[in-house]
């Protein structure tokens, strides 16, 4: 009986240690040898096959995967628990304000203020196990030339590092800049930034080469890579770029890991790949890795294989070609035929579907959140690699997505764009918003930015996070007007930019009755004037 209870005693022993060890803080270091820099994870080199998500990743470890990137820190807890439980890795995102947006980096209040919100971040995180580094912002720094930026962030890195010294930190920028000025900025003000991260589409070839020449002295990680952006591709004659197939995306995503953490291992740390997911921007599939159902496409067969050296068992059809019958201009309630070519590697039966969006042609600013496109149901006659589509009436630009599945788990994905020439119509099957629809707060992504700065401008400064008093939540949004005449505002707008209601945007608020806000002034006697809809007459998109 006695054996039994010490047996007992040393399985549970065992299990706390066990649990122990699991829940350990983990250490990552970053070396240098004369092979070049290596990050190193609890003693071991670690060499980034990551990708970024801020959904499903379960899938990812049997791709081959090792690591999420996430841009901001709702829910970082649940992201790092998760993340442990299937052997992943972290690079968890302090997002900071953007100077586009309205954050004012000259504003000391404000940027201590964040300063402090991010530094409890780290305090509250930095033991986890899952933990791999700390991205200090994301694409924050516009032209790169703003000094005031570059403190701001090497302060909140000098600041985790003296909080966290077992996790590096990084910085991340959108392309290298003009003249590569982002990375002499890092280089000059921003002694504590270890890695420089790199969001790089069309330039994925040369970043390694053009940050070497920019006099790039830290080691960098491609923080973001896929297909061409919307902004670096051509277009129709009436404006909407051109999408490469799923097919063709495969390719240049196993280019960009190739490139970079292979051929630049001495300076290259590894690399994200957007987007481990599907998401809307500019249209339905253009960075998803995923479709919504979780089905594969080609990018993760591709990135699988660099990866690993290792083949799937079962591999993503392949589409070769689509074609429209009568070019891409339609009358209203004109047909087509539209024929997809497509093959699969393990001779798998193919099943296609046939969409048609609306297009709105947008190319959202900074990955903004945007609605789904309408959606006609009956257009497409037919269920075969050839079909007969059928136009609405309403004019404008129109996207048709060929599905081409093997029901293996794969698929592969192209469209064409086409435009009905006639009077746009905005009857269009737009799936209603859930109400209450938040235009402004904490955690919910709304497709309306504040990008319509009118007036004196220069005066205005706005902070999104401002926590001085909130009516209900944490946190709230505070405007000045630094200015003793004349007046200024900013409107909120979908998409951003939109002045003329040329561009599709904003959200179906069918059964909304009201806005509803509350508003305080700083002393009193502040005279504030707020307008709901500033577009009206014939714009095609009018609010």
């Amino acid at each position: 009986m006695r054996i039994l209870k010490l047996a007992n005693l040393l399985l549970l022993s065992c299990f706390v240690m066990q649990m122990s060890e699991l829940r350990a803080q983990s250490k990552v270091t970053l070396s240098k040898n004369e092979a070049g820099f290596q990050l190193v994870r609890n003693g071991q080199p670690f060499s980034v096959k990551g990708v970024g998500c801020e959904g499903r990743f379960d899938n990812l470890p049997a791709a081959g995967g090792n690591s999420i990137r996430t841009w901001a820190s709702q829910n970082l807890g649940e992201v790092l628990d998760k993340a442990q439980k299937h052997g992943l890795t972290v690079c968890a995102g302090l997002w900071m304000g953007h100077q586009r947006h309205g954050f004012d980096y000259q504003n000391q209040e404000a940027v201590l203020k964040q300063l402090d919100e991010k530094l409890a971040i780290v305090r509250k995180h930095k033991d986890h196990p899952a933990l791999l580094l700390w991205g200090v912002g994301n694409e924050m720094e516009g032209e790169g030339r703003d000094p005031s930026v570059w403190y701001a962030v090497n302060h909140l890195a000098r600041e985790i590092k003296r909080i966290d010294p077992n996790h590096p930190t990084m910085t991340v920028i959108a392309e290298l800049g003009a003249s590569e000025s982002k990375v002499k900025s890092i280089e000059r003000f921003c002694p504590d930034v270890d890695i420089v991260g790199i969001n790089a589409y069309g330039g994925i070839e040369s970043v390694g080469k053009r940050f070497r020449e920019a006099g790039g002295t830290k080691p960098y990680i491609v923080t973001e890579h896929g297909p061409l952006g919307p902004w670096e591709v051509g277009k129709t004659s009436w404006g909407s770029p051109l999408e490469w197939t799923s097919t063709e995306k495969a390719a240049w995503y196993a280019k960009g890991y190739r490139l970079n953490a292979v051929a630049n291992a001495d300076l290259c740390l590894g690399t994200y790949a957007f987007l481990w997911g599907h998401k809307q921007e500019t249209s339905a599939t253009w960075f998803g890795m995923l479709l919504p159902d979780g089905t594969k496409l080609g990018a993760v067969d591709s990135l699988s294989r660099m990866w690993t050296g290792k083949v799937f068992e079962n591999l993503c059809p392949e589409i070769t070609k689509l074609h429209v019958s009568r070019g891409t201009t339609i009358k209203p309630g004109g047909s087509f035929e539209a024929t997809v070519w497509a093959s699969d590697p393990d001779d798998d039966k193919l099943r296609y579907v046939w969409v048609l969006r609306s297009d709105a042609g947008t190319i959202g600013e900074g990955g903004a959140p945007q609605e789904q496109e309408s959606q006609f149901k009956n257009a497409v006659r037919g269920t075969g690699s050839k079909v007969t589509v059928t136009m609405p009436e309403g004019g404008g630009g129109y996207r048709l997505f060929a599905y081409v599945y093997d029901d293996q788990g794969g698929a592969a994905v192209a469209n064409v764009s086409v435009r009905v020439n006639a009077p746009i119509e905005l009857k269009q099957e737009m799936a209603a918003s859930k109400l209450p629809y938040a235009v402004y707060g904490e955690s919910e992504q709304s497709v309306f930015i504040p990008s319509g700065y009118m007036g004196n401008a220069e005066a205005i400064t706005m902070d999104l996070n401002c926590s001085e008093d909130p009516y209900s939540g944490k946190t709230c949004l505070k405007a000045s007007y630094k200015a003793g005449a004349s007046w200024g505002g900013v409107l909120w707008q979908s998409p951003a930019e939109d002045w003329d209601g040329k561009l599709p945007g904003g959200a179906n608020l069918t059964g909304a009755t009201h806005l509803e806000f509350w508003a305080r002034g700083d002393v009193g006697g502040e005279t504030v004037n707020f307008v709901f809809g500033v577009l009206d007459g014939n714009q095609p998109y009018r609010d």
